[in-house]
């Protein structure tokens, strides 16, 4: 099942920042808009609209946020395989993310000493 999930939230987001999605978008507002002397712009009229964009966002908050997750993961692998391939880099702040706000408060305060210094400092 998630894997599904995956692929489609994968596929749906690439979709969705395509030219022609954006298109769709502006062509469903304008046909909506032209409708509303027919519709007397009654109070169904805007609850079409108001209903169709309150769902379409919902469903994109999380596609937008598995899309985040998928590309943070990616990242912070990337990353950590240079921290771990560069001679005299830090190899404790591989994986520095899954620490708790203790602990990033810590490294961060180490790294303006860092950036300060110039200097080393030891893990």
């Amino acid at each position: 099942m998630s894997e599904l999930f995956a692929r489609a939230a994968h596929w749906a987001s690439c979709q969705a920042g395509r030219s022609w999605a954006f298109m769709l978008a502006v062509a469903v507002v304008v046909v909506w808009a032209v409708t509303g002397p027919v519709f007397g712009f009654s109070d169904t009229w805007q609850l079409v609209i108001n209903t169709g964009t309150t769902i379409v966002t919902f469903l994109m908050v999380f596609l937008i946020q598995n899309a985040q997750n998928r590309d943070t993961q990616a990242i912070q692998l990337k990353l950590d395989e240079l921290i771990r391939a560069t001679r005299g880099a830090q190899n404790s702040l591989m994986a520095l993310e899954d620490q708790g706000e203790a602990e990033l408060a810590q490294a961060r305060e180490a790294m303006r000493e860092l950036a300060e210094t110039g200097e080393r400092i030891s893990p």
